[in-house]
């Protein structure tokens, strides 16, 4: 897939397909369900049929019923015919409604289970690639769009079908000369209908897309209000918002009026078509060629057949659009993980012994192939071991931890956990054997007890509170109003941010892993919680191998070893005090925090 982001407006619209053939992974789909498949087919044929029939009773009522010396008895027999089509039809259409809706729902759902199972084996590089945020329109308005193709398009698409043929049939059976004439008439009538058909689905989009604006300028000054207000541009905000508002007037009004030229034509070509047949009908009724009920019957049946065409094209249009969205879903779904277990993956050793070793690594990321993130780094980390490393931003150490989870695989060079090279294992497994505390503590829209578990799902309650107690969150937990019941909110914005990042040490903790990463764990806490967390992931460092990345040197004073990365290389190695002595980059860092006085 590998696309660039797409805009805002091309979520909201995806584009129609070139031809129907990316339809044929909804088939797919469908045909796990043949029982409603039948059952919506048999109801379709049904109805299609009783819509038909109608006309052909209204030819024996009017030939039998409305003249001199007509029996009532056949009168009533064919008004019980009618309204007997009208039932037929009735129970017909809610049949069909109701089992293809059903099967549309159905493939929808399974269609978003297969991409979203596909999409948590993907890599982190994919989604640098590609906007999260398309993929998630991927996942609503595309799979709305084919569940409006299965549940609606395809049935109206095969009803209207059936009925133009039947209804053809018919006709030239009715009269052949008016169905002639019909048939040069047809096209009279559809084609200004398919031009300003094409024109408003297009103006639509558009429309569409000034709402897409109009929407995302709201939202994005909404969650800047303090900034806005700050600044004292609310003005300007207001204006700029203003002017979309006024687009998307503008675009309204131009939507508005092709619509009432295409009903202006509509009206006026159909309306003035079955005008031009039934006065061509009454002559020849008068010339004793045609009855009553037959013209009758042949307007009715003309307007049925001329309104499945005209739906046709429509259809079409509907089934390309759907065609587009089932593509762009079709892409997610058989995109590839770049990062996956080899067919054979070699066994880890047991017990995990926590050694990581980088041998020669040479890394960029996919989104930055001419930026060489680290280059030629080797490091041998030993099991129990505590190494931090340091050094300024864009030096490489996250890039490290992306390696060690095997997010990622390095361009030259190996890296290797208990002697097992990462390729060769299982990434489940890698990723088992290891903990994470990020930068920041990611938490979901959840429970406070679902976030905690996340890092072992089977944990006990006495577990869970003793990891809380670890990472000096157990307090504010009982504080909660359901205590670990209560909802924490999107990214957890019910807690502070110091309280989001013992939430996710205390998921670490629960993960009891034989490796640690911390990235800046402690830097989103107050002095005293710092204070305290930090007292508590020294003990859970204890016959941990661990790895720490920190900005505040004074957070990793006490590593058994300190690694100084500059430029995606290293640079220095040793101790606070050997490396303080030497006067390198490590000295200068240390000397800008440690030595900086507070101006007065």
């Amino acid at each position: 897939m590998a696309k660039s982001p797409a805009s805002e407006t091309d979520s909201v619209e995806p584009k129609p397909a070139r031809d129907l053939g990316p339809l044929g992974m909804i088939f797919r789909a469908a045909r796990a369900y043949p029982g409603l498949i039948v059952a919506a087919g048999v109801a379709l044929v049904v109805t299609a049929s009783a819509t038909l029939a109608i006309p052909a009773g209204f030819r024996e009522i009017i030939d039998r019923g409305f003249s001199e010396g007509s029996d009532p008895g056949e009168i009533n027999r064919w008004f019980r015919y009618l309204l007997g089509m009208v039932v037929v039809l009735a129970v017909g259409t809610a049949c069909r409604f109701y089992f293809v809706s059903i099967l549309g729902e159905r493939v929808v759902a399974d269609i978003r289970l297969a991409v979203q199972q596909n999409l948590l084996r993907l890599s982190p590089g994919f989604f640098e690639e590609n906007s999260p945020k398309e993929i998630s329109s991927r996942m609503t308005a595309d799979t709305t769009l084919i569940e409006s193709v299965v549940g609606t398009t395809i049935s109206v698409a095969l009803r209207n079908l059936i009925m133009a043929i039947g209804g053809l049939v018919y006709l030239v059976w009715l009269a052949p000369g008016l169905t002639v004439m019909l048939l040069l008439v047809v096209p009279a009538v559809i084609v200004p209908l398919v031009v300003f058909g094409r024109r408003l689905r297009k103006i639509s989009r558009a429309s569409q897309d000034r709402v897409a604006d109009v929407a995302a300028t709201t939202s994005e000054v909404l969650g800047a209000m303090k900034i806005v207000q700050g600044f004292n541009q609310e003005g300007r905000e207001l204006a700029r918002f203003g002017k979309f508002v006024e687009e998307t007037f503008v675009t309204a009004k131009h939507r508005i009026l092709t619509r009432s030229l295409m009903t202006l034509c509509g009206i006026a070509f159909v309306f003035g078509s079955i005008v031009l047949l039934m006065w061509r009908g009454a002559v020849q009724v008068a010339e004793g060629l045609l009855s009553g009920g037959t013209i009758a019957a042949f307007v009715l049946t003309g307007v049925l057949v001329a309104g499945a065409f005209g739906s046709l094209t429509e259809v079409y249009g509907d089934l390309l659009r759907g065609a587009g969205a089932a593509s762009r879903l079709k892409e997610l779904l058989e995109e590839q993980p770049a990062i996956k277990a080899p067919a054979r993956p070699q066994a880890m050793p047991e017990p995990p012994r926590g050694s990581l070793a980088f041998q020669n690594v040479t890394f960029s990321y996919p989104t930055r192939p001419t930026d060489t993130a680290i280059r030629d780094f080797t490091l041998t980390v030993e099991p129990g071991e505590t190494v931090a490393i340091v050094g300024p931003s864009g030096a490489g150490k996250s890039t490290i931890f992306q390696l060690a989870e095997r997010f990622y695989d390095p361009q030259a060079g190996s890296v290797k956990m208990d002697g097992v090279p990462l390729t060769q294992a299982d990434p489940a497994e890698v990723r088992r054997r290891m903990a994470l505390v990020p930068q920041e503590g990611i938490l979901f829209a959840a429970s406070a007890r679902d976030n905690l578990r996340y890092g072992n799902w089977q944990a006990s309650e006495e577990a869970i509170w003793e990891a809380a107690r670890t990472a000096n969150a157990e307090d504010f937990l009982r504080d909660l109003p359901q205590g670990l019941d209560t909802f924490l909110g999107d990214g957890g914005a019910r807690l502070s941010g110091g309280q989001r990042q013992r939430v996710a040490i205390a998921r670490a903790v629960l993960r009891d892993a034989p490796i640690l990463l911390l990235d800046e764990a402690t830097s989103a806490l107050d002095a005293e919680s710092e204070q305290l967390v930090q007292q508590a992931l020294e003990r859970l460092m204890q016959n941990r191998t661990t790895l720490v990345i920190a900005h505040r040197l004074a957070t990793v004073r006490a590593a058994d070893r300190i690694v100084v990365m500059d430029k995606g290389e290293i640079v220095e190695q040793g101790d606070h005090a050997s490396l303080s002595a030497s006067g390198g980059l490590y000295a200068r860092l240390a000397s800008l925090q440690f030595d900086a006085k507070a101006p007065a």
